[in-house]
């Protein structure tokens, strides 16, 4: 694997791959290319290491390693057999495969893993008499195998656990945001650690947490401790080292509030236990409120949340959504507010018009992630004072 020049394509969550994007630029990839639910790029080792320690909206980073077409299962298996497996794994380290399959010919994506599987086992046992194991939980190597018709690519896994898998998250109420869509909804909403924050439905404190961590500047995977490609033939740690001090270098003081809300006092106990092993007392407050008494009390005041919906977390009050447009017109004015829900028939409940509106999914669920500007007067009014 050249250490100029990577191809190199990161995974993301539908609607934020605009956002990954820009993190790409940013963090000095070339040929950034949007594709759906991925962003594609190219970059050296040193790039690759960035990716994983500092995008906050990549799921996972691949580098495609073999490319070729199959139009049946023997044909797949004897192009996997004849490559060099050994330029990318040693005999006695351990694998896994995650397997995409979009094919008429290979419809389950279970066998092709595991002729996949058979296939590299038989190269090392046919070239060195020994045989690499098959570890699914904490492989050395992890391969992705995406088979598009009769298109199979073969890549180099160099993030191993998932990148929402952060590292701070030690307790989780029943419908926890995952980390990267958190993050995304943040970036989407415009959080740049300028001014304070409030999560008025907070629950395990993952929204409180990601505003945090890009108001501070902190790498999204500070505290993970090992990543796939640290197992890999090429691996710098020299490089990877200087990577993550540079990164840790510009961590910045934040002077604003990040505030959270929760009427449930188990949840406020989760969020402090993460908040906690986020190391982020100093900076996060959590309190017992009620949204639908509260007040604004921060200026500016950006706010984004995740309201129970019925389909993660059952509503018992109707009224629940036109509650939640009554508090912003009353309590919230010149307030910047984004939420997000699948329930599209409760938003139109809130009774403001949103004037933005982005479609994203929390894990299946098709949700939309809505903006409401509440401004003192009428908008009319306002436009007229700026």
């Amino acid at each position: 694997m050249e250490t100029e020049n990577i191809q190199i394509q990161i995974k993301t969550f539908f609607g934020l791959e605009p956002i990954l994007a820009e993190e790409i630029k940013k963090l000095g990839g070339r040929k950034v290319e949007v594709k759906n639910r991925a962003v594609n790029c190219e970059g050296d080792l040193g790039f690759l290491y960035k990716i994983n320690y500092s995008a906050r909206t990549a799921l996972k980073v691949l580098v495609p390693v073999y490319e070729f077409k199959a139009f049946n299962q023997h044909q797949f298996y004897d192009r996997l057999f004849k490559f060099n497996w050994e330029d990318f794994m040693d005999v006695d380290q351990s694998f896994a495969i995650d397997a995409t399959v979009n094919s008429e010919t290979f419809k389950h994506s279970q066998f092709v893993t595991l002729k996949m599987k058979d296939a590299i086992v038989d190269y090392f046992q046919d070239k060195f008499k020994r045989r690499p194991n098959v570890e699914t939980k904490y492989p050395d190597i992890k391969f992705h195998l995406h088979i598009d018709r009769e298109l199979v690519t073969i890549s180099m896994d160099s993030s191993g656990d998932a990148l929402f898998k952060r590292g701070y998250r030690k307790e989780q109420g029943e419908a926890p945001i995952n980390e990267v869509l958190a993050s995304g909804m943040l970036q989407l909403a415009g959080w740049d650690g300028k001014g304070n924050f409030l999560d008025p439905m907070c629950g395990s404190g993952t929204l409180l947490i990601e505003a945090a961590m890009i108001a501070m500047d902190l790498p999204a995977q500070i505290f993970r401790k090992r990543f796939a490609f640290q197992n890999w033939k090429n691996y710098d740690a020299d490089l990877f080292s200087k990577i993550k001090e540079f990164r840790i270098n510009r961590v910045r003081e934040f002077t604003g509030k990040i505030v959270g809300y929760d009427i449930d006092a188990r949840m406020l106990n989760a969020a402090r236990m993460n908040i906690e092993a986020a190391e982020m007392e100093d900076v996060i407050e959590v309190k017992k409120q009620n949204f639908f008494d509260s007040k604004k009390e921060l200026f500016p005041l950006l706010m984004v949340f995740n309201p129970p919906y019925d389909e993660r977390i059952s509503i018992n009050d109707d009224d629940f959504y036109k509650k939640i447009g009554d508090t912003f017109k009353t309590h919230y004015p010149n307030t910047l507010a984004w939420l997000i829900s699948s329930d599209l028939d409760a938003l139109k409940k809130i009774g403001l018009r949103p004037s933005r509106k982005i479609k994203l999914f929390n894990g299946k669920l098709e949700t939309r992630f809505l903006q409401y500007e509440m401004y003192e007067g009428t908008k009319k009014v306002h436009k007229l004072e700026n």
